[in-house]
């Protein structure tokens, strides 16, 4: 709703010459104007003094101070206004088929997988996850690699979660929720267990949780194309998923199984990220491609799937990691975390291109 000084008439600008001038700002992801999405809200004018709240649908939004910017420009150019204020806020939407499920207080699940081991997946998901919570999103991640489970390690945290009744209450570190079988198991006790047990222990990880209200929640998936990712697909409407791979062809085309996999129990694709993409030396800085180059932006060009970036391999990234505390958090200023986290606002942007695109269901 929007609100104006009741004295128009002492006005040299007025609410229609504001809206109209701001339709003029496009979300270039969706591909409308702002005026028609619904984002300007509590409109006011006072003289020649005009305010309003640019609501986004993410507080990751990659593009929100290119479009506040422009929102200014445009309607100081205005005639007889003074001064703009604009207050960023932002409203992450919900696919709709959660609202009805067991997970009624997470707005968006995002699966993050790969066809192999070894690529990274894990460290790119933990900081996917910890820069949407730097923005001031509500995070949470499950470690579902039952069998190998990391995200302990990577968070700086192994202590069993505490229980209320029959739910498990999630750990907290870097502003993020999270669930992990090695927050249940001993990190050097081996899960020796066939697939049924796998399947009801991330159905235990997964709704015994008392996760809250989340906007995100970020699974981690162990390697290949088995049994937890099909409980994940079946268990719940994931909003998308994203796959991690390197650049040489051997790990793409595993990839590209887990791709194929998504895609036949009907989850979208939100994009492939590129790990180990060129290798940083510390010493003088200079890049080498040691994994070849360009594998992830050519599978996704074929697909017609986004590209979401490139991550080098960096040891900072590693060391980060090893001792609790991911690189985006710990070392924000530094080149592979600023890579990361905007990775991470793609993701967040895609998820936004999934949740309008998403068919209103029916109230019943």
């Amino acid at each position: 709703m929007a609100f104006w000084n009741k004295d128009e008439k002492n006005s040299a600008v007025t609410e229609d010459q504001i809206l109209s001038a701001l339709k003029q700002v496009q979300d270039p992801d969706l591909h409308k104007d702002i005026v028609a999405l619904g984002f300007i809200r509590n409109l006011k004018i006072d003289g020649g003094k005009v305010s309003f709240d640019l609501n986004l649908t993410t507080p990751a939004c990659p593009v929100k101070d290119q479009m506040r910017d422009e929102a200014v420009r445009l309607v100081k150019g205005l005639p007889g206004v003074e001064n703009v204020e604009v207050k960023m806020t932002s409203e992450v939407r919900s696919m709709p088929q959660l609202d009805r499920s067991a997970l009624k207080g997470v707005r968006n699940i995002v699966a993050v997988g790969s066809g192999k081991g070894g690529v990274g997946k894990s460290t790119i998901a933990v900081n996917i996850a910890a820069s949407l919570a730097a923005c001031g999103a509500r995070v949470g991640l499950l470690d579902g690699d039952i069998y190998g489970p990391t995200t302990p390690i990577m968070l700086g945290l192994e202590l069993p979660p505490k229980s209320v009744g029959n739910r498990m209450i999630p750990q907290e570190a870097s502003g993020l929720k999270f669930m992990s079988m090695g927050l249940l198991v001993k990190s050097e006790q081996p899960l020796i267990w066939r697939g049924p047990m796998a399947h009801k222990a991330l159905q235990q990880c997964l709704f015994d949780v008392e996760w809250g209200e989340l906007d995100y929640l970020i699974v981690d998936l162990p390697p290949g194309t088995g049994d937890v990712h099909l409980t994940l697909a079946q268990a719940v409407p994931l909003t998308g998923a994203v796959i991690v791979s390197t650049p040489q062809d051997v790990g793409l085309r595993i990839s590209m199984k887990t791709l194929r996999m998504f895609q036949q129990t009907r989850v979208p694709i939100l994009g492939i990220v590129e790990n180990m993409s060129y290798y940083i030396c510390p010493h003088c800085s200079s890049q080498d491609y040691i994994f070849g180059h360009g594998g992830g932006r050519r599978a996704a060009e074929q697909l017609g799937i986004p590209f979401l970036g490139e991550v080098p391999l960096d040891l900072v990234i590693r060391t980060q990691s090893d001792i609790g505390q991911p690189i985006v958090v710990a070392q924000p200023d530094a080149p592979s975390a600023r890579t990361l986290r905007e990775i991470a606002e793609r993701v967040a942007a895609q998820v936004s291109i999934r949740t309008f695109e998403a068919p209103v269901l029916e109230v019943e």
